[in-house]
């Protein structure tokens, strides 16, 4: 079967485009029509910068992730023609060691959606056609809004990042930096139990969605005190830091306590650990990246309504405005979380 689609492509700093492609299904893996997508941080890099880290756009790639969409024909009957599904972006190898250990989000050949890690670059979902693997679809209820759904791989990242942290039953939670992960860690920490899930950072919007996320205190980072959860080595049991700042991995830091567990998840550039701080203190500091049989709990909490995450939804845009989209989703002041639509 021979389809044309139509892109997002990105070919270099603020070059976007709305391409006619071919497609040819020969029947292997699943045909998937989709429907939305939410624009990522890893996006607005590629727009604003030509790149990720080191990684630069040397030729043509689609964008995007986050998406959502139905079933046109797959080779997995589970799979029906117009289920919806959530599509996980994630593509592991599946006989590294990591792979084997089921810890594919260290997998060492895998293909991200949307990733100029590679050459040729690895297409993202920003497309009205996909071919997947069938295994990458996760199914959701028809009744569903596909507004919600689209948050299923940010979520999926926080969930990860609460199980990094251990049991949170009954702890006390900070959470540094409060963009779309932070809340959605934010969310995640009180289904997993918290008992004070406290959020800082710099903006006053962010911090009204932290509080509608699920924030029991929010503090503001520029100009509120919390000298007082410094006292005796830090008084919260598990703390997020999700801005990649110096600044807020400090702030962290200072605030957990002796014992204490620190989740790195926010990327940012090189940062001096305060070293004297993390052993003096015996903090036990962990990264989160991706996620990996957590993209299946993310869609199941989305489709039960466990977490509502439309808080944090900041507008839409058809496809053919992919480049007005990517200037509004890069304006903090106003945009939290946009979505395309296919």
């Amino acid at each position: 079967m021979n389809i044309e689609t139509h892109a997002c492509v990105i070919s270099g700093k603020h070059q976007v485009s709305v391409k006619q492609q071919p497609l040819q299904w020969n029947g292997a893996g699943t045909l998937v029509r989709i429907t939305r997508g939410g624009i990522c941080g890893s996006d607005l890099h590629y727009y604003q910068h030509g790149k990720v880290g080191s990684y630069d756009v040397k030729m043509p790639m689609i964008l995007g992730h986050e998406v959502v969409g139905y079933v046109v024909e797959s080779d997995d009957p589970r799979l029906q023609p117009q289920q919806k599904v959530a599509i996980n972006p994630a593509q592991p190898c599946g006989t590294c060691k990591y792979c084997q250990r089921q810890q594919e989000n260290q997998c060492t050949a895998m293909r991200f959606f949307g990733s100029a890690m590679y050459t040729p670059h690895v297409d993202g979902g920003f497309t009205q056609y996909k071919i997947v693997t069938s295994s990458q679809c996760v199914p959701f209820p028809q009744e569903c809004d596909d507004k919600v759904m689209v948050f299923a791989e940010p979520l999926a990242v926080c969930i990860h990042a609460t199980h990094q942290a251990g049991e949170l039953t009954g702890k006390r939670v900070f959470i540094s930096g409060v963009g779309p992960i932070g809340c959605l860690i934010a969310a995640a920490a009180q289904v997993g139990g918290a008992a004070e899930v406290v959020c800082s950072d710099i903006s006053a919007r962010s911090l009204c969605m932290a509080k509608q996320m699920g924030a029991t205190q929010v503090v503001n980072a520029a100009s509120d005190d919390i000298t007082h959860w410094m006292a005796d080595k830090g008084y919260f049991d598990v703390a997020f830091e999700a801005a990649g700042h110096p600044a807020s991995l400090q702030r962290c830091l200072d605030v957990v306590c002796a014992k204490g567990r620190l989740v790195q998840v926010g990327m940012g550039g090189s940062s001096d650990v305060p070293l004297m701080t993390l052993i003096a203190k015996e903090i036990a500091l962990v990264g989160s990246f991706r996620f990996t049989h957590e993209f299946r709990t993310a869609v199941e909490w989305l489709a039960r309504g466990i977490i509502d995450p439309l808080p944090l939804f900041s507008g839409e845009y058809h496809l053919q405005e992919i480049d007005a989209a990517l200037q509004f989703a890069g304006d903090k002041t106003r945009a939290a979380k946009v979505q395309l639509t296919f």
